[in-house]
């Protein structure tokens, strides 16, 4: 059941697009003023970084179609840039700061999702579209 739902190139479209959709999220909710220092009593900002961006990873190297080599390509490479864009963004509002240590996160928490899917996409024998 989850290989259908989570797993199947039927709704790829969908979660590449919602990997968008939150990515593009993530950037105005983080820019609120004082939104980071709220959210920031629930959950460190490496547990943040790297659920949020292991997450979008998960939808980008799902909703991306190629063998596991070029989704995982696909999907590190985006994250990299969704990251540093992230990063960026933060280093123009004085109450944030952009910082390569929250970017290396995003990266290896990508890295990481990667490594999953494709054990996963292995293990259940997904044949890749495209």
């Amino acid at each position: 059941m989850i290989k259908q739902i989570i797993l199947s190139s039927s709704h790829a479209r969908l979660r590449y697009w919602t990997a968008i959709f939150l990515f593009l999220m993530i950037l105005v909710l983080g820019s609120l003023p004082g939104a980071r220092q709220e959210i920031g009593q629930v959950a460190s900002g490496v547990l943040l970084h790297s659920t949020a961006y292991a997450g979008l990873t998960f939808l980008l190297f799902t909703g991306t179609t190629g063998s596991l080599a070029q989704r995982a390509v696909k999907s590190v490479l985006t994250i990299a840039a969704m990251g540093a864009l992230d990063e960026y963004v933060q280093s123009f509002f004085p109450y944030r700061h952009g910082a390569v240590s929250d970017w290396l996160v995003d990266c290896s928490a990508a890295v990481l999702m990667t490594v999953v899917m494709c054990v996963l996409w292995s293990h259940y024998r997904i044949r890749s579209s495209g």
